[in-house]
């Protein structure tokens, strides 16, 4: 197995949207290391065979650093149009434009990736959903009853090689 990274990202002061945080948080707990605290994006943390990010969005400045991984977990919060409460994606190496001008999807990150460095890791979405997305620091109780499966989920796709498909 490689060096895998999970990346959250969402707003952290608007309630579901921070869903991804709150999970990666549990992550960190899981592997014995400090909780990233509200003002931390988990950059100066970087370095073991596990790393974890939270970040507002995605930005094309992340493709020079996930070059280096075989595997990025991306959590985020869903609204509405899907179905599912936990949805599972393994991801393409495409463009595919965000809904707003400045956002970047997964898949399009993993693109630039492969286009300016020949290669790309493995992308899998958790995608977790939110039922409020008004201002504040506390999930709704509906989403985070969400929370401790998606972190099962993701530690076991971090454990497990079988389910992934492999580095290109």
């Amino acid at each position: 197995m490689g060096k895998k990274l999970v990346i959250g990202f969402g707003n952290i002061y608007r309630r579901d949207d921070a869903v991804a945080f709150v999970v990666l948080n549990a992550i960190r707990e899981h592997f014995g290391r400090p909780l990233l605290a509200s003002d931390e994006d988990g950059y100066d943390d970087l370095g073991h065979e596990i790393d974890t990010l939270f970040l507002h969005q995605l930005v094309p400045e992340l493709a020079e650093l996930i070059s280096g991984y075989d595997l990025v977990i991306f959590i985020d919060a869903h609204v509405g149009a899907i179905p599912e409460s936990i949805r599972e994606e393994q991801l393409e190496i495409c463009f595919k434009p965000g809904t707003v001008f400045h956002q970047l999807l997964p898949s399009t990150v993993l693109s630039m990736t492969q286009e300016i460095y020949g290669h790309c890791p493995a992308g899998v979405l958790l995608s977790i959903k939110g039922h409020d997305f008004d201002f504040g620091e506390e999930l709704s109780p509906e989403t985070a009853a969400l929370v401790p499966q998606a972190t099962s989920r993701v530690l076991e796709l971090l454990a497990s090689s079988l389910t992934l498909p492999e580095s290109r």
